[in-house]
Order: structure tokens, then sequence, then C-alpha cells
């Protein structure tokens, strides 16, 4: 039997899946297309927009290319561009970014 996931995950897979659904119908595109452009099945597709937290981090990842919100997504992740991050940056071995 599966491993029953912590309500926050499942309801930010829910969120998630309708921001990517929310994105391809602003861009006007049909999940044949976003599918086609991603290298994935309409199915997996279907899975990802309505918050199935079982679909493949690498999915995700082709989704977010085939929109055109790659560089988005992975920036919004960057711990640098948050007050904690920069006050802790010296924790990453890396540079500051100002």
């Amino acid at each position: 039997m599966p491993e029953q996931l912590p309500v926050k995950v499942t309801r930010a897979a829910a969120e998630m899946g309708e921001q990517f659904a929310g994105w391809r119908k602003i861009l006007g595109l049909t999940t044949e297309q976003v599918a086609d452009r991603a290298d994935i099945s309409r199915t997996t597709l279907r899975k990802l927009e309505q918050g199935d937290p079982s679909v493949a981090f690498h999915v995700v990842l082709r989704v977010a290319r085939a929109l055109g919100i790659l560089d988005t997504l992975a920036e919004s992740l960057d711990p640098l561009k948050t007050d904690l991050g920069r006050a802790r940056a010296g924790l990453l071995g890396r540079k500051r970014v100002r």
C-alpha cells in the first residue's frame, strides 16, 4: 500500500496542477500540444494538471519547459532570492547575488 502523503503535500500538488493547467490555457495550448512538446502522454499531463503527486519530477520539469516557464520555476526556488537565504549565503558556498 502506498505511503500516505501529508495534507500540505497533496494540497500543494493540487494547486501546482491547477497552475500548470492555467498556464496551458493562458497560452492557448491544448493538452495534446503540451504533451507532445514535453514528450509525455496526455494521460500523464492530465495527472499532473489534476494534482497527482505521484507524477515524476522530470515530468514537472518537461512540462514547465514546454510551457516556457522552466526558468521562472527554477528561479523561484533560489534561496538567495529570499532575505533568509541572503543572510545565510555563506552556508551555500557560493557568492551572494545583488
